[in-house]
């Protein structure tokens, strides 16, 4: 059972909040952004005609098949269909998931929607997310605490899950505070998912980080997942191919590229960069930092506090994009 929601309207924006356990609450993120998008898009297709709709999807169909075929020329590429939270819609993302499935062939190796993975035959995958360490940093009690935090929760981590599961995000704070202070038991993990930082350098980074640590980079994992389209796989797969062992997580540009395909205006079937985060744990704020300044989410003052502990190295302002 997820806790109530409480939605309301404030200077003409919607707020939607909920309140509870945290191990409730955070279950909310993901059904809430699914229907906020999914709302949004049915907007948009109110006006269409019938056959306006059958251009609509047809222009959209034939775009990702061509991105199909494109990814079907990279050696070894292992993707996965990260596009629940910004998609266009339920079934839309059952038929890109069908569409991967059966153009891509093992090369697609799953999908992070329990649901459509269950009734496709495919393996559920995923990662870890920057919930946890935001809502054990609100809890931290000073300031030493807090700096000890990206590590306390990959701690705990480890004690429960082996394998696969042991992925870093090392972003939530800022990558470079993180890699300048991280144990060296972190680089034994099966490898990072450089989440907020340009693919490319922020993959550069963590080979040197392997390197200087006595660990093979060929034997680690890279998951690339935010922003990607085809241009950006076909780049970054290109880059580290046979340097470090590649995965993509595909989200909005797969489940929700509707750019320019509708007939008619419909600004509503344009994707958004919308997200749900912690605001606070335990009556604290909690705060997100990001490689990109542009995604820092909290209190000011409490943003402030922590680019004081973490600092701002390595922290790079560029368009949000999705």
């Amino acid at each position: 059972q997820l806790p109530e929601y409480d939605l309301s309207v404030e200077d003409g924006q919607y707020v939607l909040t909920f309140s509870g356990a945290w191990a409730e609450v955070t279950l909310w993120e993901i059904p809430a952004l699914a229907i906020l998008n999914e709302l949004r898009c049915r907007v948009g297709m109110q006006r269409l005609g019938r056959f306006e709709l059958d251009i609509l999807y047809s222009r959209a169909k034939t775009r990702l098949w061509s991105k199909v075929e494109r990814l079907r020329a990279l050696p070894d590429l292992a993707l996965s269909d990260f596009g629940t939270r910004r998609r266009h819609g339920f079934l839309w993302q059952r038929w890109c998931i069908q569409a991967l499935k059966e153009g891509l062939g093992r090369s697609f190796i799953g999908t992070s929607n329990v649901l459509h993975a269950m009734e496709n035959d495919l393996e559920a995958i995923g990662t870890n997310g920057h919930e946890l360490p935001m809502v054990m940093a609100a809890l931290a009690p000073d300031d030493a605490a807090l700096a000890q935090v990206p590590y306390a929760v990959l701690d705990e981590w480890r004690r429960h899950y082996a394998g696969n599961l042991l992925i870093v995000l090392p972003d939530a704070f800022g990558t470079e505070a993180f890699l300048d202070q991280a144990p060296d038991w972190v680089a034994d993990w099966t490898g990072f998912r450089p989440d907020s930082a340009p693919p490319i350098p922020a993959g550069e980074r963590l080979i040197d980080w392997w390197t200087a640590h006595g660990r093979d980079p060929k034997e680690k994992l890279l998951i690339f997942s935010d922003g990607m389209d085809i241009d950006g796989i076909e780049a970054t797969h290109a880059h580290f191919h046979g340097r470090a062992r590649l995965s993509f997580g595909w989200g909005t540009n797969l489940t929700n590229d509707f750019r320019d395909c509708s007939p008619a205006p419909a600004p509503e079937l344009e994707p958004i960069s919308l997200v749900c985060k912690v605001v606070e744990a335990g009556g604290r704020p909690a705060v997100k930092l990001s490689d990109n300044p542009a995604k820092a989410v909290g209190d000011p003052a409490e943003i402030e506090r922590y680019r004081r502990v973490f600092g701002v190295r390595g922290l790079t302002a560029q368009p949000v994009t999705v």
